[in-house]
């Protein structure tokens, strides 16, 4: 055998080595996790620990996944709710993948979990949300309201109610069901929280125009409490006013009434003298 062909032969089976030794060998981050499968098939559980790990090259694979919380924003949904008030609701939940192993044979990557999760969450807000009368979803407690805020959704009926459960606590019991379902593919919800609330589109002009009415019926009331104000001020001002010119047209008489006298006097007393 030729030194030429030794030399490639050589050649050939240390590339074929460092290879092996590099798709061998995987490393693992803090914010990682991984699955190593052979023939897409998992081979054992989940490689969790930080630092360097080895694999047999060619034919197993590593699967990196997520440690780190990640975010689901779903779509807008309309949803009826218990007092039949049509509204679209929007709604997002922090995630995290608890279970790679069951995660990778369920929905295989992040992708798969947020179509899954579309389904979970967005059916278990659906359901409680439709449990709920509007004044519940759109707020939380029951202080006084701020026009700017949820006033808008609602009627003035509506507005005065007390609320029992709120906003806040809904959130939560979305969470508590959906919880009960993700572990199924391997995932871990830490909060479903409603973004924001709407009427559908065909109400929303009767909205608009509740809220113009509501600042003008609150301007007209503030004018009006101007108007009494002046009303009074004015009242105050006219009779501090008469006040005091009775109070001067006393005095003057006082010191007209003692000059008549003494002039009187003088007069008497001239008389007196006169001879």
């Amino acid at each position: 055998m030729k030194k030429s062909t030794l030399k490639l032969i050589l050649a050939i089976f240390i590339v074929l080595v460092l290879l092996a030794l590099i798709d061998g060998v995987y490393v693992v981050s803090e914010t990682n996790q991984v699955i190593i499968t052979q023939f897409g098939e998992p081979i054992g559980g989940a490689v969790t620990s930080p630092g360097l790990h080895f694999k047999v090259p060619f034919i197993q694979k590593a699967n990196y996944f997520e440690k780190r919380w990640l975010e689901w924003d779903g779509d807008a949904t309309q949803i009826p709710t218990r007092d039949k008030k049509y509204i679209w609701v929007d709604t997002y939940c922090r995630w995290r993948i608890s279970d790679p192993l069951v995660f990778y044979q369920r929905v295989k990557d992040e992708r798969g979990a947020h179509s899954r999760l579309d389904d979970v969450v967005d059916g278990e807000t659906r359901n409680v949300i439709a449990s709920y009368d509007l004044i519940e979803i759109v707020r939380s407690t029951n202080r006084e309201f701020n026009l700017s805020e949820e006033s808008a959704l609602l009627d003035y009926s509506e507005v005065i109610g007390k609320i029992q459960v709120g906003r806040a606590r809904i959130a939560e019991i979305i969470l508590e069901k959906a919880s009960k379902i993700t572990p199924e593919f391997g995932v871990e919800l830490k909060d479903v929280r409603i973004k924001r609330v709407n009427y559908v589109d065909e109400v929303q002009k009767k909205v608009f125009d509740r809220m113009i009415a509501e600042r003008k019926r609150i301007a007209s009331r503030y004018r009006s409490e101007g108007d009494g104000r002046s009303a009074e001020i004015r009242g105050q001002k006219e009779r501090e006013l008469k006040i005091i010119t009775s109070e001067a047209y006393r005095q003057a008489q006082e010191i007209k009434g003692r000059a008549e006298a003494e002039a009187t006097g003088i007069y008497a007393q001239a008389y007196n003298l006169d001879p």
